[in-house]
């Protein structure tokens, strides 16, 4: 089974907000770039982690920040912002044949496991915050990776812009 990239892109956002707060503003064209994505998944995700109050966001240019402090937000409640709440963790096929021995108690073998393994991934996301994975980026770029993207012309939004030229008769 895999899940949707909704979660890592959120969690990308959120260390890109972090990480580049102060340095530039961290709009959805910045941070679509960052993830490498169209603004405008940025823009929708964005949208979700505020509704769920862990960044604001400023109309325009503004860019966005972060609501809480880092070591308040856990990976359960960013996979909680940006997954649908309503569906199960594991979707159950729709009917198993009731008149089948296996398909009459399919639901009663699993559905206990399942519950299970869905309060685990809580409990091991609930034990992750955002501060953590800001430390390990950190150790990440003291091994000599350097922080380039906040002055290429893809990050800034040069890369867009119309050329100047020189009009001048």
């Amino acid at each position: 089974m895999q899940f949707s990239s909704r979660f890592t892109i959120a969690v990308h956002i959120l260390l890109a907000v972090n990480e580049f707060d102060g340095q530039c503003k961290t709009t959805s064209f910045f941070l679509g770039n960052s993830v490498n994505v169209n603004p405008v998944i940025i823009r929708k995700t964005l949208g979700q982690l505020k509704d769920a109050g862990l960044v604001t966001v400023e109309a325009g240019v503004g860019g966005a920040s972060l609501a809480k402090d880092p070591k308040k937000i856990t990976l359960w409640d960013i996979f909680c912002a940006v997954e649908d709440k309503k569906e199960e963790l594991f979707h159950f096929h729709e009917n198993p044949n009731p008149d089948c021995p296996v398909g009459a108690n399919i639901h009663a073998v699993m559905d206990g496991r399942l519950r299970k393994f869905k309060r685990n991934l809580q409990k091991d996301l609930d034990d992750v915050t955002l501060q953590d994975l800001v430390k390990d980026l950190r150790k990440e770029l003291k091994k000599g990776r350097k922080l380039w993207f906040t002055s290429t012309p893809a990050a800034t939004g040069e890369i867009n812009k119309p050329k100047k030229t020189n009009t001048a008769e």
